[in-house]
């Protein structure tokens, strides 16, 4: 059954404590996030999910830009409600000099902070590492950019797609003939946010495991898509192989492709070896004992022929008839998901992978569930995104410890 969120807690003042019995694998280490958008910020949410208390520090009166991007609903941006779930929102103005200081109180007691500005602007605000591992040094920094703190690119600007081609995936993607094809998703920003979660986790372990200290942690965009090229740059080194844009084909797979069925559905197929390429012939006898198909590396060279014999076979029959022979015989193969699928389909529906978040304004939010699952550590109930400042006062009267006055005095300044 899909997971069901659970609205913060309220103690015997009805105040919202935003505690939980289940505080997950990773209760009591504290985040502060001062990102914006997704591959910084999402690292972050990926160490809530885990029970992690996460600060978000946004600008006043605005917010995370991510609040303003849509698909919205009643004004509320359903991406930031996906990705800012399981934070405590802060406001705060890094660019006043109070602002900062306030940021050094909160940081004396936390174990990460998260960012992803330009590389040198944090340094103008006294915010770079050479300060802050002075502030705190058992401090885990990790900075987010799209070229990484050194190197002549440094200072410029970069997002989920720049990364993509630099990287070298997006050359590889689409068909020769035309321009290449961005993903569908912000898979750079996304997959930045996992390295940089993993990246923490193996901070924190060195500085609590190994008697370290804290230290920062330069990941870039680029560098993140470069590192899932497989074996490209070794390929080309060594035999000049140069990856290019070969559509649907895959020198892993053959045959291998995206193949319509008669009543207009798409099937992926992937045959990656000689045993699964016999259950196909199963399927398929017209490719049972043709010399050119007896092993991968004859059906890599003939490609075409191969792919044609499966497309004109998968094209005479319904998606139903298709799915139920390629589970008789094991075969490796899925239809290609619309996300209407994706909600009715019973895979998705008994492993709980869609979550239900219950918003306080909005009602019932589906979204992706927590992953990975651990059995003995299962991850608390996700949290709505916070309201913006939502949790201002609890967060600088309880961590910075500043008085109802000075906080009443950095917002009438506007900073905060």
């Amino acid at each position: 059954m899909p997971v069901s969120g659970q609205s913060p807690d309220t103690n015997d003042k009805g105040i919202q404590t935003m505690e939980h019995k289940n505080k997950g694998a990773l209760a009591g280490i504290r985040v502060i996030d001062i990102g914006t958008m997704v591959a910084g910020p999402v690292a972050a949410t990926l160490l809530a999910d885990y029970g992690a208390e996460v600060i978000k520090i946004e600008q006043p009166g605005r917010g995370d830009a991510l609040r303003h991007i849509g698909p919205s609903l009643e004004g509320e941006s359903l991406w930031w409600n996906v990705e800012g779930r399981n934070k405590k929102s802060v406001t705060l103005d890094l660019h006043h000099p109070e602002g900062q200081r306030v940021l050094k109180e909160l940081l004396k007691s936390a174990d990460v902070l998260v960012e992803n500005f330009r590389p040198g602007i944090l340094d103008k605000w006294n915010l770079s590492w050479k300060y802050l591992q002075k502030v705190n040094p058992r401090l885990v920094m990790l900075s987010v950019s799209g070229y990484g703190q050194t190197g002549p690119y440094s200072s410029r600007a970069g997002y989920d797609r720049i990364a993509l081609a630099m990287g070298g995936t997006l050359n590889a993607t689409g068909y020769a003939d035309r321009a290449p094809v961005k993903l569908g998703t912000a898979m750079a920003d996304y997959s930045t946010a996992v390295l940089g979660a993993l990246g923490t986790m193996v901070a924190l372990h060195h500085r609590d495991a190994n008697g370290g200290t804290g230290q920062q942690i330069d990941l870039s965009l680029y560098e993140t898509v470069f590192r899932f090229t497989d074996v490209m740059v070794t390929a080309y080194e060594k035999l000049g192989i140069t990856r290019e844009r070969t559509g649907n084909i895959h020198f892993a797979a053959a045959p291998g492709d995206h193949f319509e069925t008669c009543d207009g559905r798409y099937i992926v197929l992937t045959v990656s070896n000689d045993r699964m390429f016999g259950r196909l012939c199963e399927a398929i006898p017209v490719l049972a004992g043709d010399e050119r198909f007896s092993t991968h590396a004859k059906r890599i060279t003939g490609i075409e022929a191969v792919n044609k014999i499966v497309a004109d076979w998968i094209k005479s029959l319904p998606v139903l008839e298709v799915c139920k022979i390629f589970e008789e015989k094991g075969l490796a193969y899925s239809l290609i998901y619309s996300i209407e699928d994706i909600v009715a389909d019973p895979h998705y529906q008994a492993r709980g992978s869609i979550a239900t978040v219950e918003h306080p304004q909005i009602g019932a939010l589906k979204m992706s569930a927590v992953q990975p699952q651990f059995s003995g550590t299962p991850s608390p109930q996700i949290r709505p995104a916070p309201a913006l400042g939502a949790h201002t006062d609890e967060v600088l009267r309880g961590i910075a410890g500043l008085s109802v006055g000075q906080i009443a005095e950095l917002r009438k300044a506007g900073t905060v």
